[in-house]
């Protein structure tokens, strides 16, 4: 069953056109994470699936009807900046919402899937950023909702909060809900979801399971310190991309500089390099991960056709 569908959105703000055509269709249970650079259209699509905004043309459905209205309440969801009361508890709070729907979980229930049982009587100016994200969570999870939007949920959060938040999260999923997040965490996306979708420029880049979008670029990432010049490892036929590497572990010896090369086989490289005699130190080999596949269709000037394994 489709749960949100973006059928050839076109949204303009005057002379800004913030989607130009979007398609888009989630289905029940999924997990899909929607990646694209500022002002790619990411803000734009959730106010539309949140009847905040209408399309220009094109149509939005949410849950087989039309966006806001008796839908809001079968969804779930957390606004990158959305305001809080600040002198309530959070367990006024979360009962608060709770009693805004016609079917709500407890509120002990909820506070203990998003951690904050022992905050439940914490006013909300005390909590702190990574709190207040949960508390969010708490407040879109609170109705059991069929479909969670989210929105940058964990922007606030340090690595072992964003863990727990997305282990909290997937319970929701786990007892039927469907989840569409905004993230520029590309980390975060190939961990948590079953699909990313790229947008830029308004448009559908691509849209595909994570291990199929690492596939579009080279599949090797090599780290390297060699005395070979950037020119002779660029004239590399196995070399598809070269960048001076400065997180590699502080400066190089002199006369050497460390590099990342990208490569489909990390032997076209290396080979070459120990036969000419380069000096080769401090070296690793990685398969691409996502943010060499967002770099490389970001980069792109046409948009990637939907890939082998997403829904189409």
């Amino acid at each position: 069953m489709t749960v949100l569908e973006l059928r050839s959105v076109h949204k303009r703000y005057g002379s800004v056109e913030a989607l130009a055509g979007l398609d888009l269709r989630v289905a029940r249970g999924e997990v899909v994470a929607l990646l694209g650079p500022n002002g790619a259209g990411k803000t734009t699509a959730f106010e539309l699936l949140l009847g905040l905004a209408r399309p220009t043309s094109g149509e939005a459905r949410v849950l087989g009807e039309a966006p806001g209205g008796r839908v809001k309440r079968r969804l779930g969801v957390m606004l990158q900046d959305a305001g809080l009361p600040e002198q309530v508890t959070v367990s006024e709070l979360v009962r608060l919402i709770g009693r805004s729907y016609p079917v709500a979980l407890p509120v002990d229930e909820v506070l203990a899937r998003v951690g904050l049982t022992d905050r439940r009587r914490r006013t909300v100016t005390d909590l702190s950023g990574g709190e207040r994200q949960r508390l969010l969570l708490a407040l879109a999870i609170v109705s059991a909702p069929e479909l969670l939007l989210l929105d940058e949920p964990t922007a606030a959060m340090d690595v072992a909060s964003r863990r727990a938040f997305w282990e909290r999260t997937r319970a929701s999923v786990r007892d039927g809900a469907t989840m569409l997040f905004a993230t520029h965490d590309l980390a975060e996306a190939d961990a948590v979801a079953d699909r990313v979708v790229v947008l830029g420029d308004g448009r559908l880049i691509a849209d595909a399971p994570p291990a199929a979008l690492k596939r579009l670029v080279a599949s090797k990432t090599i780290r390297v310190t060699t005395d070979a010049p950037v020119a002779v490892v660029t004239a590399l036929p196995g070399a598809e991309r070269i960048e001076l590497d400065d997180v590699g572990g502080g400066p190089a010896p002199p006369g050497m500089q460390r590099l990342l090369v990208h490569a489909a086989k990390a032997e076209d490289v290396l080979v070459p390099l120990v036969l000419g005699g380069h000096a080769i130190s401090d070296l690793t080999v990685a398969d691409a991960d996502l943010e060499d596949a967002f770099v490389h269709l970001t980069r792109a000037a046409p948009p990637v056709p939907t890939l082998d394994g997403a829904p189409s």
